[in-house]
């Protein structure tokens, strides 16, 4: 049980060791948040599964040959790029076989990740059985040693942080083409191959300095967790990267200093497992994607649907007389009476309608422009459907209503344009108020 001391400690990174672990996994969220980003746009997330997995027989390799020249074999240094090497070697394998073989690319990246992660296994097997092979710590490349992390660990993932960064933000606008407009970019001139190896180079180099951390297998956590939650929030490139590393950030210091109060509890797990909790909640309250604003968004669109449906069935039945009861519009609309009120008391709260007396309404000044609108509106997709989409008329008045609700006031003047400057366009089939549905 820690005391209220010593988690004050942790939390405010008094302890020299848990400042280290929190630091160094935090700036690695934060290179993971950026360069996972552009691999997430680019559209090869599972590429960097395949690169970390690929990292393995690097590794192991690496220190076979170390050992092999009559070195220890435990220079981190030459473990390292042996992992860069095996992991470029994999990402530039993906396309050479896809084009070889003229197969999909998740079968090919299936196939690569597969024997890659195959051959590291069998390799580490023969390391283990040399002597020293049990002490060299290859295992914790496998699960990562985040809780053990060192004063040059944390020191090689923020050179590495700063790297990522730099390089996002200095070649911003070439890989917004890349990620984006690819042959519109290639009609630029701009050497998009080059630019592509580069974000490769920045996707494996942050997947070789976090291997230690947390490991190759939860590594590509670190890499799409994140991106995937900036998501939610934005659709801005620069703001998406952003909002990624800031998120990856976050999930290194939460869950280190989870790790730091709770003993025994792998760091490099609670990491990942903290980058999911904040996806969990990007999808949920994510401002541009998240599931209630999309909730809301789509019940506030039934309510304006409704409501608008009223307005028109009102303003049609006011030809006749202008009280109309809700007898008339339950009978012409085929509504329940519940819906009916419903729509009611919102178009009254609006201003659109006022109550004359109990089940009578009339349109206000307000609610009979509205009205007005609206039929303009459907007349306009009637005649656009019948023109441009080759409806039949007969089928018209369904198809314009379904999409009338949802127009904006640039689309509105688009087609009032399209229309005037048509000299062909048949007559709607329907009456200048609208029809019914």
């Amino acid at each position: 049980m820690i005391s209220e001391r010593g988690l004050w400690d942790i939390l405010l990174l008094q302890d020299y060791n848990t400042a280290v672990v929190v630091l160094g996994a935090s700036l690695l969220g934060l290179a993971g948040g950026f360069a996972g980003t552009l691999l997430l746009l680019r559209k090869r997330a599972l590429l960097g599964d395949v690169v970390s997995h690929a990292t393995l027989p690097g590794v192991v390799a690496a220190f076979l040959i170390m050992q092999a020249m009559g070195g220890g074999g435990k220079n981190i240094v030459g473990l390292l790029i042996g992992a860069a090497v095996s992991g470029l070697l994999a990402a530039w394998l993906v396309p050479a076989i896809r084009k070889a073989t003229g197969l999909k690319d998740d079968a090919v990246m299936g196939i690569v990740l597969g024997a890659a992660f195959g051959l590291g296994v069998s390799l580490l097997a023969i390391a283990q059985g040399l002597p020293g092979g049990n002490q060299a710590g290859l295992q914790s490349f496998i699960y990562g040693k985040t809780a053990s992390m060192v004063r040059d660990d944390a020191i090689l993932i923020g050179t590495g942080a700063i790297l990522v960064i730099t390089v996002s933000v200095l070649l911003c606008k070439e890989f917004r083409l890349l990620c984006f407009d690819e042959s519109f970019g290639a009609s630029l001139g701009r050497p998009l191959l080059f630019f592509d190896g580069l974000l490769m180079l920045v996707a494996v180099g942050v997947i070789v300095i976090g291997l230690q951390a947390v490991g190759l297998i939860l590594m590509i956590a670190l890499l799409i967790i994140p991106a995937s939650s900036a998501r939610f929030w934005t659709d801005g490139f620069v703001a998406t990267m952003v909002m990624a590393g800031l998120i990856g950030a976050a999930s290194g210091w939460v869950g280190s200093t989870l790790s730091a109060m709770a003993a025994g509890l792998p760091a490099g797990a609670i990491i990942v497992l903290a980058a999911g909790g904040f996806f969990v909640l990007s999808l949920l309250l994510g401002t541009r994607r998240g599931l209630i604003r999309r909730l809301w968004q789509s019940i506030a669109l039934r309510r304006r649907v409704q409501r608008q449906h009223l307005l028109r069935a009102v303003h049609e039945a006011a030809a006749d007389a202008p009280v109309v009861e809700a007898a008339q519009l339950l009978s012409n609309r085929g509504w329940s009476v519940s819906r009916l009120h419903r729509a009611v008391r919102c178009a009254v709260r609006r201003g659109e309608l006022v109550t004359v007396s109990k089940g009578c309404w009339r349109l206000t000044p307000k609610g009979l422009e509205g009205a007005q609108r609206i039929v303009r509106n459907h007349r306009l997709w009637e005649l656009f459907l019948i023109h441009y989409a080759d409806i039949a008329p007969s089928h018209v008045d369904r198809d314009a209503d379904m999409v009338e609700h949802v127009l904006d006031a640039q689309l509105i003047d688009e087609l009032e344009a399209l229309l005037a400057t048509s000299d062909t366009m048949p007559q709607s089939p329907h009456p200048l108020r609208g029809a019914d549905e």
